[in-house]
């Protein structure tokens, strides 16, 4: 497959007739074996700026992904095109693990995705410079790459051992990826990763069919549901409401069962339908 085109692979693996904004630009410059740094909001296609390349070269791609259900899903999602991807996370068991790590040294896998705590392990890296030597590295994604951040919330203190990759694998390219990041994140992103030559490919984050409604509570809880102009609830509504207890709304079918989450006092929380159990959200 890293003889075929991105544009190809794109519709042959994917199923896509054409790049979406800054998608091609950012395939050809991975594939041609730069880094980049991509800002992109979230359902703007940030996986196949990663996925393409990682299948255009040669060699197995490294995905660092920080939650075990963004593996498990994306996994899933490529294995069901044909393409040879897994991960690798606390919820293998041992057996399963040592299969998969033999399959990636005999340059069966294409795509693997691990937590940045497995990644900078002595062993991992270890393995990864075996495969680098023998069937060779086509890239290092690192996604939700705000995680690199002390400011932000959602920190992960392994993430800024990511930088080492710079030095370990310099002729390996590496792409960051985020859809939260301010200009002093990108720059702290662009610091603690060593990106400093990467592109950036900011895009923009006006998203039309998201919109912002206020409305007085009335007496009963069921008027926070009028989330949109015409009063009607979809899937796709969020509401913030004031909450303390969780409740079920019972006005709803199971297929917009909702609940209302506990907070303090004074947060908000946002009520919506549940389509995955909180817990498939624990970290990897």
């Amino acid at each position: 497959m890293a003889s075929l085109s991105p544009q190809s692979i794109l519709q042959t693996v994917f199923g896509y007739n054409q790049f979406r904004h800054q998608q091609q630009a950012i395939v050809e410059h991975v594939i041609d074996g730069r880094d980049a740094l991509v800002l992109m909001p979230t359902g703007g296609g940030k996986s196949l700026c990663y996925q393409i390349p990682a299948l255009a070269r040669e060699g197995l791609a490294i995905v660092v992904s920080p939650l075990i259900a963004l593996m498990q899903d994306q996994v899933e999602a490529l294995q069901q095109l044909g393409v040879n991807a897994a991960f690798l996370n606390s919820s293998l068991g041992a057996e399963e693990s040592s299969r998969i790590t033999r399959q990636v040294i005999a340059g069966e896998i294409k795509l693997l995705y691990v937590a940045p705590e497995r990644l900078m392990v002595s062993s991992f890296l270890n393995m990864l410079d075996e495969v680098h030597q023998h069937v060779g590295l086509a890239l290092f994604a690192i996604d939700e790459a705000h995680c690199v951040s002390q400011w932000g919330h959602d920190f992960r203190p392994e993430y800024l051992q990511l930088g080492q990759l710079a030095e370990m694998f310099p002729d390996v390219p590496r792409i960051a990826l985020t859809a939260t990041a301010d200009k002093r994140t990108r720059e702290e992103i662009v610091t603690r990763l060593h990106l400093q030559d990467a592109e950036r490919f900011l895009s923009s984050f006006d998203r039309p069919n998201i919109f912002y409604r206020i409305v007085p509570r009335n007496s009963r809880a069921s008027s926070c549901w009028r989330s949109s102009p015409s009063g009607a609830v979809t899937p796709a509504s969020f509401t913030a409401c004031r909450a303390r207890r969780w409740k079920r709304w019972p006005r709803f079918s199971p297929s917009r069962a909702s609940r209302r989450c506990r907070t303090t006092p004074v947060c908000p929380t946002i009520c919506a339908p549940i389509t995955r159990s909180a817990s498939s959200t624990r970290k990897a």
